[in-house]
This record gives structure tokens, C-alpha cells and sequence, in this order.
């Protein structure tokens, strides 16, 4: 296999790998909303024991703010100042026209008046529907999109090792054997000729030789020297 078909399917590997993680980027956008971050982790115990320290939450950002109701973990933008995003659970509907709710943190006390409440549909940001427990504690230093990145990447350098290690148990060198550059197959090719005769097939080859030699002579023309003698003795 030359450099230049090796170099091609590699390109077409990184190709495939780029296509699949655009089509799992897509699609999570579609689950879970475009626009919207399907994943957070908890930086905090108010929502103890439901959800802990440095677990990831799924958070899907196209269930509608009318849909939501008591009992619902959510996630949302901090009505006060919109400078910080909660994850509580809803206690309670303030009001329908518009929708308002007010949620709590499991391990709270109470709500907390400009945090839990009021959250209406400008504040909301999706529904937690999964957890991944204890796997955050990696990416919570590190933002939207530069995670996505980082986890494409590590997953595009695995599959692309196990391409590569698949086609190399695969692939066999091709070479000319009388190219002269390969002096070790140059050789071997030289010492046919030293390799034993089979005894069998010698001998045979050796008698057909003699008998070809000796019907040669037989045949070979009367000189005419020979003529004139034989002429001589007749008379």
C-alpha cells in the first residue's frame, strides 16, 4: 500500500469522524432545543440528596414553560439579576396569566424571595430530565462550547486510533523481487541456483542427454577420405 492511498484514507477517516460528531451535535440539539445547554453540573448541595456536588444534569430546554408543574426539577436563570442558573424543584403555581412559579432546593428550608421566586417563562431555561452522577468535577471549569470541543476531540482521537489499528493488522507491504534495492531478496533469488538437484530427476535428464549425444554420432556424415578408401577396397 503506497503513502499516497494511506494518506487518502486517512483523510477519509477524519472525515467520517468530523461528519459523526456533527451529526451527534445536531441531534442533541434537537432533543434537547437548539440554542439551549443539555448539560450542567451541580455546583451546589440545595437540591441534597436528589442531586449532589459535581453530578451532570440533562436538561432539556424544549419542554414548554406551560407544561411545567409542581414537582418539577428545573433549571433557570435567577429572576433577581439573571446573573447565575438554578436547578430547584417547583412547590408551588403563583399564577397562570402569565405562568409564575416558585420552586426550593430539597435541602432548603424555605424559598428564597429573588432566587425561587417569581420564575416565569423569561427565566426558564428547561427541564432536568437525567442525571450522570459524580462525573462533573472536570468540566465545571470549563465553558460552553470549549466542553464540546475537548469531549469531540477525545472522542474523534479514540475512534480514529481504533480505524488505524484495525487497517494496519490488515495491511501487507507489495515489492518488486528483483528490485535491486532489496539485496536480502536478491540473494535468496541468487542462491537458486546452489540448491541440491533432485537425484531422480538428474539421473533421468543426465541418460537423456547421453542418448541424444550418441544418435548425434551416429548420424554424422562419411567424410571423403573415408569414400575414396571403401571405393579402393571394392576394386
Amino acid at each position: 500500500m503506497t503513502k499516497k492511498s494511506t494518506s487518502r484514507g486517512f483523510i477519509k477517516d477524519i472525515i467520517i469522524v468530523v461528519i459523526a460528531i456533527a451529526v451527534i451535535f445536531v441531534s442533541l440539539q434537537v432533543v434537547f432545543g437548539f440554542g439551549s445547554n443539555p448539560f450542567y453540573v451541580v455546583a451546589s448541595g440545595s437540591m441534597i440528596p436528589e442531586l449532589l456536588i459535581d453530578d451532570i444534569i440533562v436538561v432539556q430546554g424544549n419542554i414548554p414553560f406551560e407544561e411545567i408543574e409542581i414537582g418539577d426539577i428545573i433549571v433557570f436563570n435567577r429572576p433577581s439579576d439573571h446573573n447565575k442558573v438554578i436547578v430547584h424543584r417547583v412547590v408551588t403555581i403563583l399564577g397562570d396569566d402569565p405562568k409564575t412559579i416558585r420552586t426550593k432546593g430539597d435541602a432548603n428550608s424555605g424559598s428564597i424571595p429573588g432566587t425561587d421566586f417569581p420564575i416565569t417563562e423569561e427565566e426558564y431555561l428547561g427541564k432536568t430530565v437525567a442525571k450522570i452522577p459524580q462525573v462533573g468535577w472536570f468540566l465545571k471549569f470549563i465553558q460552553p462550547p470549549v466542553n464540546y470541543i475537548l469531549i469531540a476531540i477525545v472522542i474523534g482521537i479514540i475512534i480514529v486510533k481504533q480505524m488505524t489499528k484495525k487497517k494496519s493488522e490488515k495491511e501487507f507491504t507489495l515489492y518488486d523481487p528483483l528490485d535491486s534495492e532489496d539485496q536480502e531478496n536478491n540473494e535468496e533469488i541468487a542462491d537458486i541456483d546452489k540448491i541440491q538437484k533432485d537425484s531422480e530427476y538428474s539421473t533421468h535428464t543426465e541418460k537423456s542427454k547421453m542418448a541424444d549425444d550418441g544418435k548425434n554420432e551416429s548420424e554424422e556424415p562419411v567424410k571423403d577420405d573415408d569414400k575414396s578408401s571403401r571405393e579402393n577396397k571394392k576394386e
